[in-house]
């Protein structure tokens, strides 16, 4: 690392943190769409469900009894909301592999022109 230009270094450094960004932010991706598809899977549980049944939410620690169209109304918004979040973060996501992606080729390249900048002539 002594023969890095401290350029090259700042540039390495980057690299790291935008990785580290990349990585927490398809970890949260993947949590939302998990919670979206578990909220999808139970809209359609519900839809399935007759008109007259016993629907209960988890709310906290505890459990209540709600009425069929109120549970339905819920999941509709918090299927939205989920749906949002995922789209928000997919953005992130690419602008962040974009960035990425143009910092490895500006390493590599200053690493190739310091690689070539210490090279011997070659002898013709």
């Amino acid at each position: 690392m002594n023969n890095i230009p401290p350029k090259v270094q700042n540039q390495l450094a980057m690299l790291q943190q935008v990785q580290q960004q990349l990585q927490t932010i398809m970890q949260q991706k993947a949590s939302f769409e998990m919670a979206a598809k578990e909220a999808k899977r139970a809209q359609e549980e519900l839809a399935n469900a007759k008109e007259d049944s016993e629907v209960y939410v988890t709310i906290g620690s505890v459990m209540m009894q709600k009425d069929k169209e109120s549970v339905s109304t819920d999941l509709t918004e918090k299927i939205e909301t989920l749906e949002l979040r995922v789209k928000s973060l997919e953005k992130q996501e690419k602008a962040l592999q974009t960035k990425f992606e143009q910092l490895q080729q500006q390493i590599q390249s200053a690493m190739q022109g310091q690689q070539g900048a210490g090279a011997p002539p070659s002898a013709n």
